[in-house]
């Protein structure tokens, strides 16, 4: 009888485990929320149910919705959101007994949040270009932000829209931080004039140079070598004059339904195993645990010349905000 009874709170332990649900917005790039996905689900038995969203359009989701959460786990995009939705009470506490397994900078993301947002990989802004494009158009690759601006690449650029991109967002936090504000914002001006399209999406610009619809693009560079695997003429190159990096994080959404659920999906995410699939969705971004594998095709970040982004005053909300609508008023409104 006793066998019985303990073999029945195991079935029925086991059922509970089985139905647990997660609710993920995803914003990394949609081979890499499928694997997770997939392997989560299949592993854990835990219903996985994905959104996927730029990280811009994440924020306006989880704003619009925090009266009454859908979602329970935002993964990836680039932190300076993740940071804004920490600052307005939408994401909750909680501090990961793998803390001490992290990289400084994913420590750091999650100190200035409060712990209410982490690390879980970092990569480089720069440019994309089509080496067939360019040879064909007669037209240098570029090395510099400088070089953007010239009037022969005018109608060959893309890069998405700060309002609903993080890559975006980060390369106007970029310039300001790197040019000043005023010098920044004339130098967008120039730039507006060569841009062929604003996307939604900060992978939509790449995709679109290693297809030839465009020949370069404003993007983060971990996102051209999967590019360049699948056989597109896609090369990448980090601007000379020095640029800023994402780090990409994970939150909890305040006020979910299945927490226990969402702490051992983040608990999950942060182990070496979890993060050493980017590489095998063709994502090659650096991962914030110290002991995953670092494959050869991530970019060296000793090799790049990186600005002192500020990450705490660039993902305040206000901030946030402001640059977006300054940009919406003296950028994007202009003719082209």
């Amino acid at each position: 009888m006793k066998k019985l009874f303990a073999l029945s709170l195991l079935t029925v332990a086991a059922g509970a485990a089985q139905s647990q649900t997660i609710n993920i917005i995803c914003s990394v790039q949609a081979e890499w929320c499928n694997m997770i996905s997939t392997v989560y689900a299949k592993t854990t038995g835990t219903k996985v149910n994905v959104t996927m969203k730029g990280s811009g359009e994440a924020l306006a989701q989880i704003i619009a919705e925090k009266d009454n959460p859908k979602t329970d786990i935002w993964f990836g995009g680039t932190g300076d959101p993740h940071l804004a939705a920490a600052e307005q009470n939408l994401t909750m506490e909680y501090k990961s007994p793998a803390m001490g397994q992290l990289h400084s900078w994913a420590q750091q993301q999650a100190e200035q949040s409060k712990f209410k947002t982490v690390g879980i990989y970092s990569g480089p802004l720069g440019f994309g270009y089509n080496t067939e494009l360019l040879a064909k158009k007669k037209l240098p690759a570029p090395k510099a932000w400088a070089d953007l601006v010239k009037p022969e690449y005018k109608g060959d650029i893309q890069v998405a829209n700060p309002g609903s991109s993080g890559t975006a967002y980060t390369m106007v936090a970029t310039l300001v931080q790197l040019m000043g504000e005023d010098k920044a914002f004339d130098y967008m001006k120039a730039l507006h004039k060569n841009i062929s399209q604003y996307t939604r999406s900060g992978t939509g610009p790449i995709k679109s140079a290693a297809r030839g619809e465009t020949a370069v693009s404003i993007s983060f560079v971990h996102d051209g070598v999967g590019e360049k695997m699948a056989g597109f003429p896609i090369e990448t190159v980090t601007p000379s004059d020095g640029t800023g990096a994402e780090i990409g994080s994970m939150s909890i959404i305040k006020g979910t339904r299945n927490l226990e659920a969402a702490k051992k999906f983040y608990e999950w995410a942060l182990t070496p195993g979890a993060q050493e699939m980017a590489v095998a969705a063709k994502q090659f971004q650096v991962p914030s645990n110290k002991s995953a594998k670092n494959d050869a095709r991530i970019p060296d970040f000793k090799k790049i010349k990186f600005i002192n982004y500020d990450y705490a005053k660039y993902g305040s909300s206000a901030e946030r905000r402001r640059l977006i609508a300054k940009w919406e008023k003296e950028v994007n409104s202009l003719p082209r």
